[in-house]
């Protein structure tokens, strides 16, 4: 079963030889960007410098369309032969907003709040990055449905570090798993 795991920049070494992935997903700011991982190969590591900001601030970088769209070009080019991880600083609000992203791009039919609800099942802390969901809802045809999953789910449990969660890469495996 392919699966996508979520962690804290803290936990990116254990986690990847723990699942053994082929694919690492690096979401940071410009201070704190990592280089390649020695584990992966270049191209299955893609590096996206972008702050942890819900608006337009002088001097940080914003989430942009361009971000969302090499976010979702990203998961096309997953093998899922193995585990994707994804990561940003705390592991809260731009990976869990990737994992949403890669999630819903996988699985055009699904529902955008029952994928968001089990995320938040696993991980209470989640709070994905709104200004990179409303560039994916856009870019996904989801007609606002991805933001207004995340109105309706309501706020995350306070956390100052997420720990690593994972979800299948086929969502309809959640089903089949909670039955």
């Amino acid at each position: 079963m392919s699966r996508i795991i979520v962690c804290p920049l803290s936990h990116i070494d254990a986690v990847i030889h723990a699942e053994q992935a082929s694919h690492l997903l690096t979401l940071l700011g410009p201070d704190y960007m990592i280089g390649p991982h020695g584990c992966i190969a270049a191209e299955r590591h893609l590096r996206v410098t972008v702050n942890d900001i819900a608006e337009i601030i002088p001097g940080q970088i914003a989430p942009q369309r361009n971000h969302a769209e090499r976010v979702l070009a990203f998961a096309d080019g997953w093998d899922r032969c193995a585990p994707m991880v994804i990561h940003c600083w705390a592991g809260i609000s731009r990976s869990t907003a990737a994992m949403w992203m890669t999630l819903s791009k996988l699985n055009p039919d699904a529902d955008e709040l029952d994928i968001l609800t089990a995320m938040r099942a696993r991980a209470p802390h989640i709070a994905p990055n709104r200004l990179l969901v409303a560039h994916a809802d856009a870019l996904l045809g989801r007609d606002g449905r991805m933001v207004d999953a995340l109105d309706a789910i309501g706020p995350a449990q306070a956390a100052h570090e997420g720990f690593p969660f994972t979800l299948p890469a086929d969502v309809s495996e959640l089903a089949r798993a909670e039955t």
